[in-house]
């Protein structure tokens, strides 16, 4: 390949000229939406909308203190575009530093820029595990091979000579070469795909798509329900309009889940910012909910439960010449241009040559063939990879005892083919051992041992020997069953496969495409894969996982594919990961149970009080105390609890199975208790208030003991919370100075204790049905959790 001063590039000049006109490799912003863009979809909602006209009615009425309900307005409001804005800064942050910057030559010299800071006419220069940038043509090449599966689905990596043309999203997985931009920017193939990797959105999530359908639900009945109660409220005899629009507002008000929508978007963004601060990108934030989820991590061995950094050991010679081998592997060094981990292992030790011999044919190293080699002037060849696949049964059986104290062994050998023949490298003479020594992370011992605690089975897929693999996972001290060399594997696609994969955990001799089918058999059988990964070799694998996981320090063409880059490479973050994934989705499961309780119950009463033909029985006030008590203020503070529980398919069904009873059993407590202490008919305005009073009791008491189911299995915290909601309801009915407030008429006692047993009975169904519903999802309820409290769950949900 020529030097970089025969390869030219820009000038300086050249490359202000180009920036000048326009000619750069701009892309839109990495967090999507602009400052402008999320204050807006913050305040314009449709429930702010909903929410303003009601309060609009109320103050026409001339009783703001009714309207408190608005203030929802401005806390949605604020509290979702501060935690997207921070959330958009985190994400900016972090992409700068997880983003591609590929090696440009300017002035003569090589050069790390930006990925848009790239101009037209550059010269790009590109190394194994390099992701192409923009679209251009081929300018020189050295064996280069790139993998273009990503962008047209051929499997197999595509030779390129100069003038062959390279296209964006496409990687380098051997050889090395440099290609001129021709297309930069929005004009880049597939520029706008890589552009999207790291955008702040919430589609294509299962839970949001759950949330969206049971809300579509619940608009079909808002409608119908809202107009007879609005016909119904204006209808009632010897009632002034504003009495009226006051008790219509207070029917609608709690239909609307006001702060669903905002939680779920909240614990999303408060999932990226917790994330942020240990060194997480989540490029794609659904990612956080496949986190949830996960069931089986697939872990490659190199960069993940080892050190990228290896050391070369010693040098064994197999025909007694070492200064032969150690001569030979100064001159494989000096004739690679780009040395993987081994190789530079290997120079460290060795160094290169001041006396080069002349290169006539070179095979880089693939993680396919698994081997690199160089034909050199006097005819010699020379190969350097593993040695059960280059060797004889006897020296690789030599290889296999060294490998099974968890070192890596390579083979140095010659070999009688040239090492660009198709048949290379045929019969090879053994001449030595290579020795590496490989270094665990020292984290990644309590992070192995963690997913095993947490029902997560740890899966090692590595290219290395498989001996070699097992003995590096039981130097860690986790036991997970023996090595399987991938070469035994059976075919792709067959049960056999799936059944082996499933059974065995520690897998050698894997090559990229096996990685691929072993994460697709692992999700035939139901699983949710992650797979963690940093070299070329993972990539097509992380793409096929359902969450991809890539080392900050890896590939580009790694971090390009995967949706979670681990900046600071630390493989012990990803339990901090799992556990946020997990926090952030069964919190919200959680608190869609309570909102949507309370709209069923909402709907429930102003259709059959409608249908009764009754006034409603509460103001938009008493509305509003109940929401903030008995659902907003409990479901903020369950929405940041931590959470261990992995997350399951079934969103909706499990909300609803909650949700629907609960409701239904509030509506069924509230109508008996409004009929049976208030009758039919025309009634006096002191009757009313007591009637009101009792329903209210009995409606907070069964609403919030679902609540108190909703909170289990309990902590010392969940149960304070359910207390405190208990207490203020007490102090609300129990001092005087509320009751003109909120309407509140306490001086019938037979009318209150109606409410309260009905309240009483209303809590019994409640627990009952919480119970049962268990039972017929084939669930093990939990009232008590194990552990001493809030700070014990905190530390056990975060820790590995």
């Amino acid at each position: 390949m020529p030097t970089d001063h025969q390869l030219g590039g820009l000038t300086a000049a050249e490359v202000e000229e180009r920036t000048a006109a326009g000619q750069i490799n701009r892309l839109p912003a990495r967090s999507g939406r602009s400052t402008w863009d999320i204050v807006r979809a913050n305040v314009f909602t449709r429930v702010n909308g909903i929410l303003l006209v009601l309060f609009g009615i109320v103050a026409a009425t001339g009783n703001l203190t009714q309207g408190a309900f608005a203030l929802l307005i401005v806390a949605n409001s604020i509290i979702g575009i501060v935690q997207e804005l921070r959330a958009k800064r985190t994400l900016d942050n972090l992409a700068v530093i997880g983003e591609a910057h590929p090696t440009v030559v300017r002035d003569g010299e090589r050069r790390l820029v930006a990925r848009d800071d790239v101009v037209l006419d550059d010269l790009i220069v590109v190394v194994p595990g390099d992701q192409v940038v923009v679209d251009g043509a081929v300018v020189a090449a050295d064996y280069l091979e790139v993998d273009e599966s990503m962008l047209t689905g051929e499997a197999d990596p595509v030779p390129k000579e100069p003038g062959d043309p390279v296209l964006s999203g496409a990687f380098v997985v051997s050889g090395s070469g440099a290609y001129r931009a021709e297309k930069v920017g929005a004009d880049a193939y597939a520029a706008q795909l890589t552009a999207q990797a790291a955008k702040f959105t919430l589609v294509h999530s299962e839970l949001r798509q759950g949330i969206n359908q049971i809300l579509k639900y619940v608009s079909f009945l808002l409608v119908p329900v809202g107009l007879l109660t609005i016909v119904v409220q204006f209808s009632q005899p010897d009632t002034t309009w504003q009495e009226s629009a006051l008790r219509m507002v207070g029917a609608l008000v709690p239909m609307v889940p006001e702060g669903l929508v905002l939680l779920t978007s909240m614990a999303f963004a408060l999932g990226v910012i917790r994330l942020g601060r240990r060194r997480c990108l989540v490029q794609e934030l659904p990612a956080i909910e496949g986190l949830a989820r996960v069931s089986v991590v697939c872990a490659d061995k190199t960069g993940t439960l080892t050190q990228n950094a290896m050391t070369l050991a010693e040098i064994i010679p197999l025909d007694g010449d070492a200064d032969a081998a150690r001569e030979a592997l100064a001159q494989l060094v000096t004739a690679d241009p780009a040395p993987n981990a081994s190789m530079q292992a290997v120079a460290a030790a060795v160094g290169t040559t001041d006396r080069p011999w002349l290169v006539t044919a070179r095979a880089p190293f693939t993680s396919a063939k698994k081997w690199s080699g160089a034909t050199f002037g006097d005819g010699t060849s020379w190969v350097l990879g593993a040695p059960d696949v280059l060797a004889e049964p006897a020296v690789a059986g030599h290889a296999d005892v060294i490998a099974a104290s968890g070192r890596r062994v390579l083979l140095l050998a010659r070999c009688a083919a040239s090492v660009d023949d198709a048949a290379a490298p045929g019969p090879v003479s053994p001449v030595a051992l290579v020795v590496l020594d490989q270094l665990t992370r020292p984290d990644a011992a309590d992070t192995l041992a963690y997913f095993q605690d947490q029902g997560v089975r740890v899966k090692v897929i590595s290219g290395d020997n498989a001996a070699s693999v097992g003995a590096v996972t039981r130097s860690l001290g986790v036991d997970i069953g023996d090595p399987i060399d991938a070469r035994t594997l059976p075919a792709a696609g067959t049960e056999e496969l799936a059944d082996v994969v499933d059974r065995h955990d520690v897998f050698g001799r894997v090559t990229p495409e096996q990685k691929r089918t072993m994460v697709g058999a692992l999700q035939a059988r139901g699983n949710a894969v992650a797979m963690t990964g940093d070299g070329v070799n993972d990539v097509l694998a992380l793409k096929d996982a359902d969450l991809g996981v890539a080392m900050g320090s890896g590939a580009p063409a790694t971090r390009a594919v995967a949706q979670i880059v681990l900046l600071d490479d630390r493989f012990a973050t990803l339990p901090y990961v799992v556990a946020e994934g997990r926090r952030v989705i069964g919190n919200i499961e959680r608190v869609a149970k309570l909102f949507l309780t309370k709209t069923i119950y909402a709907v429930g009463l102003a259709l059959v009080i409608g249908l009764m033909g009754l006034p409603n029985p509460f103001l938009p006030l008493q509305m509003t105390v109940v929401g903030w008590f008995t659902i907003g203020i409990p479901a903020f503070l369950l929405s940041l609890a931590p959470n261990r529980e992995r997350a399951r398919p079934g969103f909706v069904r499990r909300t609803l199975t909650v949700a629907v009873p609960g409701g239904l059993t509030v509506t069924a407590v509230a109508t008996v208790t409004y009929v049976m202490t208030r009758g039919f008919g025309d009634v006096t305005d002191a009757a009313q208030h007591q009637a009101s009073t009792a329903t209210l009791i009995a409606l907070i008491m069964t609403a919030t003991w679902v609540l108190a189911t909703v909170a289990r299995p309990y902590y010392w915290w969940r149960i304070g919370l359910v207390a405190f909601a208990y207490a203020f309801y007490f102090l609300m009915f129990w001092i005087p100075v509320w009751h003109d407030a909120l309407a509140l008429d306490t001086t019938d006692p037979a009318k209150l204790m109606v409410g309260i047993v009905a309240g009483a009975v209303g809590m019994a169904v409640v627990e009952a049905t919480w119970w049962i519903t268990a039972a017929i999802r084939g669930e093990r309820p939990r009232v008590w959790a194990p552990g001493a409290g809030h700070l014990t769950q905190a530390r056990n949900a975060s820790s590995p």
